[in-house]
């Protein structure tokens, strides 16, 4: 998801004209809206499943880094071990 700065930069007076174009835009184009304030970024307009995706991702991503390093430092358990643990028969 790469930033087209021509198209996914607004000022918040273009998404008070028109909401609805933004909202369309985020959605299909699959990438989030910098909203700028006198030429400041402010904030982001992403879509909810886009959100939500990336959300998922990261918290996946960091339970894999935390399983590494868990490793790495001799914190492990077998898999029978770990199934008593989650009450898992």
């Amino acid at each position: 998801m790469e930033t087209k700065f021509s198209e996914d930069i607004v000022t918040i007076t273009d998404l008070k004209a028109n909401p609805g174009k933004i909202i369309r835009q985020v959605q299909e184009a699959h990438r989030p809206v910098v909203l700028t304030s006198r030429g400041r970024g402010v904030a982001v307009v992403q879509a909810l499943a886009d959100f939500e995706s990336d959300s998922e991702e990261r918290a996946f991503m960091k339970a894999v880094l935390k399983g590494i390093v868990d490793l790495e430092e001799g914190r492990e358990l077998s898999l029978e071990d770990a199934k008593k643990h989650l009450n898992i028969n």
